[in-house]
């Protein structure tokens, strides 16, 4: 399965990263990927330089060395009922919007206010896609997750730096059960590295063993197509200026 695409990067400007966006572009080009995306996290992370850089990404080419580059964010999920730390005048800006719970931002709650944060913020018309799902520290019922992103039309993250991070220790077998169920339900899915240093960019190795390990439909993995990539965000931006 080959994926030519990587959304989920940060840059220094995360300020718990260690990269510029030419070094991103640089990586990804020698791994054979065709697009990126450049998603800092949202101003409530700690270290974050602030909404400036997330909003002015426009002056950022749209091609660079061959490598399309896409302007985006991982927001930050603050309360139950789906609210983002980046505000809405900043997110139509973007072509592309992750949100994630985030323990150092906001405290777990028990698995029934987890589940109900994330389905608040699949109903956030200007979210695409929920980060890693399967971290452990926000348990979730999961089937209703993955019933609410095929409902919505959003899609769920596989991402490889769960299966690395010592903050998510303890995730793999959340990240089997949900995969398991988009597989069985046919729900889209899109792989990220969840890259903070340039090294990471369109590093898939785990996430792949894990799609290998139950046979899980390439049709399924959004990533491995430029062209199902492009109508899904010309589906999102539709609904989106709605």
């Amino acid at each position: 399965m080959d994926l030519l695409i990587d959304v989920h990067n940060h840059t220094i400007i995360s300020g718990h990263a260690y990269s510029t966006i030419m070094e991103i572009v640089t990586e990804a080009k020698s791994k054979g990927l065709r697009l990126v995306g450049i998603t800092d996290h949202g101003p409530y992370m700690p270290g974050v330089l602030g909404k400036a850089f997330i909003s002015n990404q426009h002056i950022i080419p749209k091609y660079i060395n061959g490598i399309e580059v896409i302007s985006g964010v991982e927001a930050n999920i603050i309360d139950q009922y789906g609210s983002l730390d980046v505000p809405e005048k900043i997110l139509r800006k973007l072509d592309i919007i992750i949100a994630g719970l985030h323990d150092i931002v906001i405290k777990p709650w028990e698995e029934q206010e987890n589940t109900k944060a994330l389905l608040s913020t699949l109903e956030n018309k200007y979210v695409d896609i929920i980060s890693h799902p399967g971290n452990v520290l926000f348990p979730i019922d999961k089937k209703a997750v993955v019933f609410k992103a095929k409902e919505t039309g959003k899609l769920l993250e596989l991402n490889n730096g769960t299966f690395y991070s010592n903050n998510r220790a303890g995730s793999a077998n959340n990240c089997y059960e949900i995969i398991r169920l988009c597989k069985k339900y046919e729900v889209p899915i899109i792989v990220g590295s969840d890259s903070h240093f340039a090294l990471e960019v369109g590093r898939f190795d785990k996430a792949l063993e894990v799609l290998q390990s139950i046979d899980f439909p390439e049709k399924l993995v959004i990533n491995t197509s430029i062209e199902n990539f492009k109508i899904f965000l010309e589906k999102r931006n539709k609904e989106k200026q709605t």
